[in-house]
């Protein structure tokens, strides 16, 4: 594997919003992306994930009302300049995009004796946010974009694709063909947030002691690039 190329991968993808193009996306990248997600390490072995693929037109409109709001909810707790910023932004693109896909943990897989959860009851959980991120690199690498939606309640969203009550929803993923990755992440461009620099998140020994480790401060990852997608 080609070294720059994996970590440009890791660099270009994005948390796609107003891109997709509602075009159908081909099932074989469909099942290539979810075999990936599916080959993600888990605790005990547990496989703890679950996928609810929905393309009900109905269902998409339901949960988009849902979504917004919840972005009006959390609208009225900004303050005035953050909610001018805020109004720029697009939280999600649930009726554009092909498909949104459901992931679940489920806790009871691989129970009552899952291997090194005994001590970290949320480790089920971090093993499903590496089957999201399997699923998000190999659908970059593909070019078909994905969007995590977050404003949303989990009792609403299990609810509404009939999941029992032991699962609990991770996530809504908005995944389809689109026009473009952006270059730029969104919430950087439009001024929310900007990525702070490693050497600010990187310790010596013990956490908040010295500069990080040295060397770390000149590393820098190959530059992002804007694609077409398919």
């Amino acid at each position: 594997m080609d070294p720059e190329a994996f970590y440009r991968l890791i660099n270009t993808r994005r948390d796609v919003r107003g891109q997709f193009t509602g075009e159908p996306l081909d099932p074989e990248k469909l099942g290539r992306i979810l075999a990936a997600a599916h080959a993600a390490p888990s605790v005990g072995m547990s496989q703890p994930w679950g996928f609810v693929i929905v393309d009900s037109p109905a269902t998409k409109r339901e949960f988009h009302g849902h979504v917004m709001a919840e972005r009006a909810a959390y609208d009225a707790t900004l303050s005035e300049d953050r909610r001018q910023t805020f109004s720029k932004i697009k939280i999600e693109g649930i009726l554009e995009a092909t498909y949104g896909i459901v992931v679940s943990y489920d806790p009871d897989r691989g129970a009552p004796s899952v291997l090194g959860r005994h001590s970290i009851p949320d480790a089920g959980l971090y093993s499903v946010c590496l089957a999201i991120e399997n699923l998000w690199l190999a659908a970059t690498l593909e070019e078909i974009g994905v969007g995590w939606v977050s404003f949303y309640r989990e009792e609403y969203l299990a609810k509404l694709v009939g999941m029992p009550e032991r699962l609990r929803p991770i996530a809504w993923l908005c995944v389809g063909p689109v026009s473009h990755f952006e270059a730029v992440p969104d919430l950087e461009k439009l001024e929310w947030r900007s990525r702070s620099p490693l050497s600010e998140h990187v310790y010596h020994d013990r956490y908040g002691d010295g500069d990080g480790v040295s060397g770390l401060a000149a590393i820098a990852p190959p530059p992002a690039r804007a694609t077409g997608a398919s």
